[in-house]
């Protein structure tokens, strides 16, 4: 399973960013997608997930601000983030789980960096 992310960047306090991970490979079985981020210095942290059936997660901090949606036909997802603090600043992993016989497997992204300026 391959998965490309990308949409990172520099941008202003308040401004917005859209990330996009497509994934590849043996996919077949998609059970969920999502993203996850980690700071310097911090513990990776989940962000927002998408399960098949239309379960959406999100974290406190991203709650009103940050949109995960998904192109079934693409096998992509995608981050919307909006009004972004300097707070948001981290590495911005995607993750994908996948069935297999021997249970649920996640993927991970190489991460793109977002970095939000005061």
């Amino acid at each position: 399973v391959q998965l490309q992310a990308s949409g990172g960047g520099l941008v202003q306090a308040g401004g917005s960013l859209r990330l996009s991970c497509a994934a590849s490979g043996n996919i077949f079985s998609i059970s969920r997608m999502g993203w996850y981020r980690q700071a310097p210095g911090q513990q990776r942290e989940l962000v927002a997930t998408l399960a098949s059936g239309g379960i959406i997660n999100y974290a406190d901090s991203v709650k009103g601000r940050f949109t995960i949606s998904r192109d079934n036909a693409k096998n992509t997802v995608y981050l919307q983030m909006m009004s972004l603090k300097p707070e948001d600043t981290a590495v911005y992993y995607c993750n994908v789980r996948v069935l297999r016989q021997i249970g649920p497997v996640d993927y991970w992204g190489q991460g793109t960096l977002v970095t939000v300026s005061s």
